[in-house]
C-alpha cells in the first residue's frame, strides 16, 4: 500500500527565483551587482576555524591543573604535527617519563588552569559559497555573499535527501507510471537529473549511483528501501547533508505513487535543458521543500567548477502560474554540527563548559541582544538544557 505526505507540491512553469548566499562567517564576495552567474559560479569564499580538539593533560600525565603550565613543551600559538610531543612529565627515573603525542596537526590554541585540559585546532578550511542557479547577482552583502535571481521553471518535491547538484534533465521511463528499474539507467545518463515515475528501488538507487547520475526526481520509494540507503531511520529534522552518492528528490510519497502528470509532462519538456535541484526537507515548522530548477534563459559561460552541497541561507519568490505571488524563507545551517556532537562554549554566561547538542532548530531565534541569529539546543552536565547561538560554540573532537 502507498502511503503519502499530505499534498503540498509547488510546480510553475514560469516564475522567478531570489536566493539569498550567504557564508556561515564573514569572508570575501567575488561577484558583484548584475554580474551573470551559473549555478557552479563561486560568488563568496571564506576559511573555516579548525576543529578544535581536546586533550586531559592533568589525567594522563598524573599532575594537578595549576601545574599545567610547568609541563607543557609547547606554549599556546606554537605549531604542532601529529604525534609530536607537546607536554611531558619530569621524573627522577628517566624511563618513567610520559611524554603527551598531538593528536592531530595544527596550533596549540588553550592551555587551562582550571580543566588541565589543552585544546588544539586543526588548520583553517577553505570554503567556496557557489551561486546555485544560472542567473544573476543582484544584490550584494559585503562580506557576506549575494542574492542570485533567476527566471525559471520551478517543481517542489514532497520529501528528498542529498545537498545540491547541478546537471541537464533527462527522462528515463515512457510514462509516470512506470519504475525508474536498473536496466533504465544507462551511462548515458551520466551527470544528468533523471526523472523517473512511479518509484524507484535500492537496485535503481544503486545503478544511477554507480553510472554518475547527479540526482534523481521520482514519485516515491518505498520506506524500507530509503532506510536501507540511509543504513538508519530518518528522523523528522532537517535533511540534505547525507553522504549517498547523489541528491534524491520524491514529489508524491512513500511507496508506490505514479508522479503526478503535469509534473512529469514539465520536467519531460525540459530535457536537455541544464537544471539546479537540492534534496533538502525540513517537514516541521518552517517548512522546506526539495526542489528543481529549471533557468528558462541560456546560462552565462561557466567560470568555476561543482562544488556540492549548501551553505548559508536562501530567500526564494515563487510567482505561481494563476499569477499569484508566495514568499518564503528557509535557512540552511553550515560548520557541520550535529545532534550529539560535543561542543565547547566560546562566550558567556556559560564560557568554558563543554557539553553536547541536543537540537538543531532551523528557524532564526532573538537573542537578548535584539538580532537574530541561528541556535542550537545544547544539555550540561548537570541536566540543563539552554539554547545559544551557534557562533558561540566549537565543535569538539576528543
Amino acid at each position: 500500500m502507498a502511503h503519502s505526505y499530505t499534498p503540498g507540491l509547488r510546480m510553475a512553469s514560469q516564475t522567478v527565483v531570489r536566493k539569498r548566499r550567504i557564508l556561515p562567517i564573514p569572508g570575501r564576495v567575488l561577484v558583484h551587482e548584475g554580474q551573470a552567474v551559473t549555478a557552479t559560479t563561486v560568488i563568496a569564499q571564506t576559511e573555516l576555524p579548525g576543529k578544535v580538539h581536546a586533550v586531559n593533560v592533568v589525567n594522563l600525565l598524573g599532575i594537578v591543573p595549576q601545574e599545567i603550565r610547568h609541563y607543557m613543551l609547547k606554549r599556546e600559538g606554537d605549531a604542532v604535527q601529529a604525534g609530536e610531543p607537546f607536554a611531558e612529565n619530569r621524573p627522577f627515573i628517566k624511563w618513567l617519563k610520559v611524554q603527551v603525542p598531538a593528536p592531530i596537526t595544527g596550533t596549540i590554541e588553550t592551555v587551562s588552569e582550571v580543566t588541565g585540559q589543552v585544546f588544539l585546532r586543526e588548520p583553517p578550511r577553505p570554503l567556496a559559497l557557489t551561486a546555485y542557479l544560472d542567473g544573476h547577482a543582484t544584490e550584494i552583502f559585503p562580506g557576506q555573499g549575494a542574492t542570485v535571481e533567476t527566471t525559471c521553471s520551478l517543481v517542489q518535491g514532497i520529501f528528498g535527501i542529498g545537498g545540491e547538484a547541478v546537471g541537464t534533465i533527462a527522462v528515463a521511463v515512457g510514462s509516470p507510471e512506470d519504475e525508474l528499474t536498473p536496466e533504465r539507467i544507462t551511462d548515458a545518463h551520466r551527470g544528468t537529473i533523471l526523472v523517473g515515475g512511479s518509484l524507484i528501488g535500492r537496485d535503481g538507487f544503486a545503478r544511477a549511483k554507480q553510472v554518475g547520475v547527479a540526482a534523481i526526481v521520482v514519485g516515491g520509494i518505498h520506506d524500507l528501501d530509503l532506510k536501507a540507503l540511509l543504513g538508519r531511520d530518518l528522523g523528522v529534522a532537517i535533511t540534505g547533508t547525507e553522504q549517498v552518492g547523489l541528491t534524491l528528490i520524491i514529489t508524491e510519497g512513500f511507496g508506490r505513487i505514479t508522479m503526478a502528470r503535469r509534473t512529469f509532462d514539465l520536467l519531460g519538456s525540459k530535457v536537455g535543458r541544464r537544471a539546479s535541484c537540492s534534496g533538502e526537507t525540513q517537514i516541521r515548522a518552517g517548512v522546506i521543500r526539495p526542489e528543481v530548477i529549471v533557468p528558462l534563459t541560456p546560462p552565462p559561460p561557466p567560470s568555476s567548477p561543482l562544488v556540492r552541497g549548501r551553505v548559508g541561507e536562501e530567500v526564494q519568490k515563487k510567482e505561481g502560474e494563476g499569477g499569484g505571488t508566495e514568499e518564503g524563507v528557509s535557512v540552511v545551517v553550515g560548520g557541520g554540527l550535529k545532534v550529539g556532537d560535543q561542543i565547547r562554549i566560546i562566550r558567556e554566561p556559560y564560557f568554558g563548559q563543554i557539553c553536547r547538542v541536543s537540537a538543531l532548530p532551523a528557524d532564526l531565534r532573538l537573542l537578548p541582544t535584539g538580532s537574530k541569529a541561528r541556535v542550537l539546543e545544547a544539555e550540561l552536565d548537570d541536566g540543563q538544557q539552554i539554547i545559544i547561538p551557534r557562533t558561540n560554540v566549537e565543535l569538539l573532537e576528543a
